[in-house]
């Protein structure tokens, strides 16, 4: 079967540009939305040009121009958005919108993948404000999907490694701390860690398998579901250095988030229901889900404590 032809939209971001790498290197002819935006945001512009070395097609396009995106779709057989719904860069989830627009006048797409990568929103009707947000919206993109009749897979790719495991789950900073980590609760609740290579890599495996069509792709596999106690002892086993474990009740969680900046508050919300509650491993894969792990077996995915090791 011919490979699909794919459009990433959000390509310059932190798991777009995994993205295109991954569709490249899978053999897929891939289509980087170029957006005029960009504007004399050099970095951006030279990473499309990288892009473009790597064997990748620019394409022109504007969400304030609606047809440039509908010419943009007509190359392309699957459409996959990368744009960020975190608060603390830019929060662009209903943007998207206007491409779910575009894909149903265009009417060629086999598959949209829109920009989801996290915890499953449809599994967070509880979440805390100002968090709660993300998932509202996402849910709003996916009732546009679903209304307008097109193919779809829906990612949910637990915690990045890059934000999770370096840090030990540690708020504000992105390395393993010295002689300090705080536990959430007992640090007993499980949740799953993923190097954002592996995200990309499972993403484009699944667009053109059908037992993935309009389901939600789960990213959980076995060696990865970690709680933060065990990635600690990890990190301890690696270092040779053991840590002072400092105890952070859930009631205290809560309690320091009163006084952060919206975004701050959002970011910790979606971090409590994580760390507290187990919101990417307390229910069961359904009907309407499949687990990227055991539909690619032949996927070697990172495991943390290689992860880790580039820390010692």
């Amino acid at each position: 079967m011919a490979k699909s032809k794919v459009l990433v939209v959000g390509a310059t971001g932190y798991i777009g540009k995994r993205i295109v790498k991954a569709s490249l290197d899978q053999g897929h002819i891939t289509y980087v939305l170029q957006r005029p935006e960009t504007g004399l945001d050099i970095d951006k512009l030279q990473l499309l040009l990288s892009f473009k070395k790597q064997g990748a097609r620019l394409v022109e396009g504007s969400f304030s121009d609606q047809q440039s995106l509908v010419e943009a779709v007509k190359n392309v057989d699957v459409v996959i958005c990368t744009m960020s719904g975190v608060h603390f860069k830019s929060h662009n989830i209903l943007m998207q919108l206007k491409l779910v627009d575009a894909i149903k006048e265009a009417g060629n797409v086999k598959r949209f993948l829109p920009s989801e990568f996290g915890m499953d929103p449809a599994r967070m009707e509880h979440a805390l404000a100002p968090g709660r947000e993300t998932f509202d919206q996402k849910m709003i993109v996916r009732k546009a999907i679903e209304d307008a009749k097109i193919p779809f897979t829906y990612v949910s790719a637990s915690c990045f490694a890059g934000y999770f495991v370096g840090n030990l789950s540690q708020l504000e900073t992105l390395t393993p701390p010295k002689d300090k980590v705080c536990l959430y609760g007992d640090g007993n609740v499980k949740a799953v860690y993923m190097d954002e290579d592996d995200i990309a890599t499972y993403t484009i495996k699944s667009i053109d398998d059908p037992r993935a069509l309009n389901k939600t792709l789960y990213l959980r596999p076995q060696e990865n579901i970690l709680s933060q106690r065990q990635l600690v002892e990890m990190w301890e086993k690696l270092s040779g250095k053991k840590l002072e474990k400092i105890i952070i009740s859930g009631e205290d969680f809560l309690a320091s988030m009163k006084d952060k900046d919206y975004a701050a508050k959002a970011g910790m919300g979606h971090f409590y229901h994580i760390s507290y509650e187990g919101s990417l491993t307390n229910f069961e894969i359904g009907e309407d889900g499949e687990e990227a792990s055991n539909l690619y077996p032949e996927v070697k995915y990172t495991r943390m404590d290689e992860y880790l090791n580039i820390f010692v």
